[in-house]
């Protein structure tokens, strides 16, 4: 992957970042980033800035998955029930950290 990462110089990634040195618990999988963004523009710049965050985070190391939000519902407009807010809800459990990419309003 880091291959790919052409303006990216591998040998400046900190790999050695263990829970040891940090001083907390370690764990046996890679960290797992949820990816978020705001816009569904076809072209949207939030989505391309939240893609190149994903790939730099992948080539770190992390679990990284981007939640798509083109037919979710706004805010009190659908039952939980709704797919795209399971959806969500699923990814959120399973995420140990976010990353958040909202378009300019």
């Amino acid at each position: 992957m880091i291959a790919e990462l052409k303006n990216v110089v591998p040998e400046l990634f900190d790999t050695g970042l263990t829970g040891v040195r940090l001083g907390v618990k370690t764990v046996d999988h890679p960290p797992r980033i949820l990816m978020l963004y705001g816009s569904v523009r076809e072209r949207s710049y939030s989505r391309l800035a939240t893609e190149e965050a994903a790939r730099l985070l992948t080539a770190m190391g992390a679990d990284v998955r981007i939640f798509n939000p083109s037919g979710l519902p706004l805010p009190d407009d659908a039952a939980d029930t709704h797919p795209k807010v399971m959806e969500l809800r699923e990814m959120v459990r399973w995420s140990e950290g976010m990353v958040w990419c909202s378009p300019e309003r």
